[in-house]
């Protein structure tokens, strides 16, 4: 698996990161550790988590879950130093973590705390803002958002407040980059200005969602990802598993995230069965598999961008991996294109 950077963080990982959310509830710890070996075998280093998996759904008693599997494996193979690990705190509006409450200087340090405690180790890499404190459009938000009125310096008094404080877990080590998820332009660009101004930690990368069916990404967000070198960790690059093919036809297989959230967030829509099929159409044309075309479109955009891979069985996980062979024909990428002029925003 090719290294590339972490945008200006220093830290070198594999161009795919492995997903975890799963862990704990669709898998098992034993599950979970299998697809860690197997990731590790193929030099993935870099995975990614957060305080509030695992998910589908999202539960009280589970929450913490995914961070314990990952722990355990490092308390029983060792081994730490050679992975790249991302967690997140969760933030405003989910009360199944700190009662919803928001993204603070002392709720950071509490929750790198919990998590370093949660994950066996005494440091974390890329330590990420799960949700801004002021809302988002990301997860089908977009059709009804309405950008909140309140004052900015109310906001950037509260950015100063995370940034001290993660310039002083830096400082003691506990951390090494701190990052964003599900933000907006105007945040980052606010985020990486105040941190230049205070001579505090730069957002390193940004976690928003992108695959062939959710491209809210390519424009304002493309150009300030490479402009400032802020990569895109892209979750759900196969659309929860729309893109593989294996729900075409409304099925739900046993097993599947469909089965414990039948919408996918959001993605099942009348119109999105119809999109699906043009891709896999594409796929089918030119012998390609459709998720490894998929995870391949998202890997070569032309701005910094390193997909997310998950997986519920090893089969899975070994597909997806095997996407860092590929790079897409000209006719592939001309044939995706007009396919995304048909089907611009299918959910």
């Amino acid at each position: 698996m090719k290294q590339i950077p972490l945008g200006s963080t220093g830290l070198m990982v594999s161009e795919y990161c492995l997903g975890t959310m799963t862990w704990g509830s669709q898998n098992t710890e034993s599950e979970g550790h299998d697809q860690i070996a197997m990731a590790l075998e193929h030099e993935v280093n870099f995975w990614d988590t957060a305080e509030m998996y695992p998910t589908n759904p999202v539960r009280a008693e589970t929450i913490g879950g995914t961070e314990k599997v990952i722990g355990n494996w490092f308390a029983r193979n060792g081994g730490r130093d050679k992975v790249v690990l991302a967690t997140k705190i969760t933030g405003e509006g989910n009360g199944f973590v700190r009662d919803g409450a928001p993204v603070t200087g002392a709720n950071l340090r509490e929750a790198v705390e919990a998590s370093l405690g949660r994950l066996k180790t005494d440091y974390i890499d890329l330590f990420q803002l799960h949700w801004p404190n002021r809302g988002s459009y990301h997860f089908r938000k977009r059709w009804t958002y309405a950008p909140q009125t309140t004052a900015p310096e109310v906001i950037f008094a509260n950015m100063t407040d995370v940034l001290q404080t993660a310039g002083e877990l830096v400082a003691e080590g506990k951390i090494r980059a701190i990052g964003l998820s599900n933000e907006s332009v105007w945040g980052a660009t606010n985020w990486v200005r105040l941190a230049a101004a205070m001579n505090l930690p730069r957002m390193a990368a940004v976690q928003n969602e992108y695959s062939l069916l959710c491209r809210q990404f390519d424009t304002d967000w493309a150009e300030f990802a490479a402009m400032e070198n802020m990569p895109l960790l892209a979750f759900s690059p196969l659309a929860a598993g729309l893109l593989t093919g294996k729900y075409a036809g409304g099925v739900i297989p046993d097993g599947t995230r469909r089965v414990y959230t039948p919408e996918l967030g959001g993605r099942v829509t009348p119109q999105v069965f119809e999109a699906v099929a043009a891709y896999l159409g594409v796929a089918a044309r030119h012998g390609l598999n459709p998720a490894q075309m998929a995870l391949s479109f998202v890997r070569h955009r032309p701005f910094p961008v390193i997909p997310i891979i998950g997986a519920s069985n090893l089969e899975q996980l070994r597909t997806n991996i095997a996407a860092a062979d590929l790079v897409l024909s000209e006719e592939v990428l001309a044939d995706i294109d007009t396919t995304h002029r048909h089907f611009p925003a299918p959910f």
